[in-house]
């Protein structure tokens, strides 16, 4: 038993905390298999496809495209439509953004009953974002992610005033319309908030804002683990920085990959998995049978698809705060890059866009006080929903086989109410 009552497994505690001090953190790339060894090994085929190869097996069209941040980072940006005309007139498109550690694969890992994104695409244009040093956006017009330290100086702050704009107009731009449904995850939720207090006008671009499980300030997060990682990436930042580790949990990483090899090995997957969701269970909050042995097996194939270390600080300094507020970089240095020994406080009462906020009452990641906190200082909230299953937890949002049930209902109400274009 661990602070606050929760329970860690000793076997995921040890093996995370052997894991981040060892090549957990980092990026340490293994001899690839080739796809014909990991389907003999009895990997699903579902896991060994890209995103695109995805989409279309399920019947949907994807495309994929670069969008360039003004900060010169390229990001990753899908789109996934039906490859017919969309009923009903001139839909507004809906931009997804994932969570931290995630990709925008992440909304199809729970398959085509459960997965956010085709639930949308059945008949709207669906867009899939991806920030900035996670698997489908690592890339930079001048910087190498594999030797660039700097590369990896971002945290939220930056992914909100740089990526989030970016991923906006490209939408806008490519499909004509003047706005877009803008539905953001955890971190996605924070960046766009993140984004209307440094850029307000970029609010007047979205029609609507769902926020699942947003993530803003994390002063009552309950996961032990959660909290561990990223308050240890806060004390631990300047030596991992000296040791030339920037990158963590990235997509083809020691991590990631051994997750992902053991976890399809036919012989093994129903023990490994039921490792895996253990872990996850460690991460969040217990929510027996939410998540299938099948999605399990997928979503270990593209998580985690990485972030930087920075980030993970900033992350363990919301832990701490009281407040939404930019990176503490200390006294002397917030001087000289904000003007105050104290980090800005970001502005919530610029967030004007109508909001819809979903969240669970079992969520780990982000506790319902931490959200009801954000709540009173966003001024257009149109409806704040608990979902009615009392076990909802945050990794619910993207891989619950019952997401068309527990939120869908309540999302596409509001995109009824709110998606036709002018």
């Amino acid at each position: 038993m661990s602070a606050k009552g929760v329970y860690i497994p000793k076997f995921v505690l040890v093996s995370f905390t052997v894991g981040v001090l060892g090549y957990y953190v980092v990026r340490f790339p293994l001899l690839p298999l080739s796809s014909e060894t990991k389907l003999s090994l009895g990997y699903s085929r579902e896991s060994l496809l890209n995103m695109t190869m995805r989409v279309a097996k399920h019947g949907f069209v994807a495309r994929e495209y670069s969008v360039e941040t003004k900060d010169g980072y390229v990001l990753g940006l899908q789109r996934i439509q039906t490859g017919g005309s969309v009923k009903g007139g001139k839909k507004v498109p809906v931009l997804l953004m994932h969570g931290l550690l995630q990709s925008a694969a992440s909304w199809l890992d729970a398959g085509p009953g459960a997965g956010l994104a085709y639930l949308l695409a059945k008949d709207r244009d669906v867009w899939l974002g991806n920030v900035r040093g996670s698997h489908y956006s690592r890339r930079h017009t001048t910087l190498d992610p594999d030797s660039s330290s700097t590369y990896w100086q971002f945290s939220v702050d930056e992914i909100g005033r740089y990526d989030v704009p970016a991923l906006i107009e490209k939408v806008l731009n490519e499909t004509g319309s003047e706005t877009l449904t803008y539905i953001g995850f955890s971190q996605g939720a924070g960046t766009y908030f993140i984004m209307c207090s440094e850029l307000p006008h970029y609010c007047e671009k979205a029609n609507l804002m769902i926020a699942l499980a947003p993530a803003a300030r994390q002063t009552n997060t309950k996961s032990v683990l959660y909290r561990f990682l990223t308050e240890s990436m806060t004390y631990l930042e300047g030596v991992l920085t000296s040791l030339g580790v920037q990158e963590v949990f990235s997509k083809g990483a020691l991590s990631q990959e051994f997750l992902a090899f053991f976890c399809q090995l036919s012989s093994l997957s129903t023990k490994i998995c039921e490792m895996g969701k253990d872990l996850l269970d460690s991460l969040d909050s217990l929510h027996p049978g939410s998540i299938t042995n099948d999605t399990i097996r997928t979503l270990f194939s593209n998580f985690p698809a990485g972030t930087s270390v920075h980030n993970l600080a900033r992350y363990g300094q919301s832990m701490k705060s009281e407040y939404f507020q930019k990176f503490d970089y200390g006294q002397q240095k917030n001087l000289v890059l904000y003007g105050s020994e104290e980090p800005p406080k970001y502005n919530l009462s610029a967030v004007t866009v109508p909001i819809l906020a979903i969240y669970g009452r079992n969520d780990g990641l982000v506790d319902t006080k931490d959200v009801q906190w954000l709540l009173q200082r966003l001024p257009n909230v149109k409806e704040s929903m608990e979902v009615k299953d009392p076990l909802w937890n945050h990794l619910d949002v993207t891989y619950s086989q019952y997401t068309g049930e527990m939120i869908f209902p309540k999302i596409n109400e509001y995109l009824n109410k709110y998606d036709y274009a002018s």
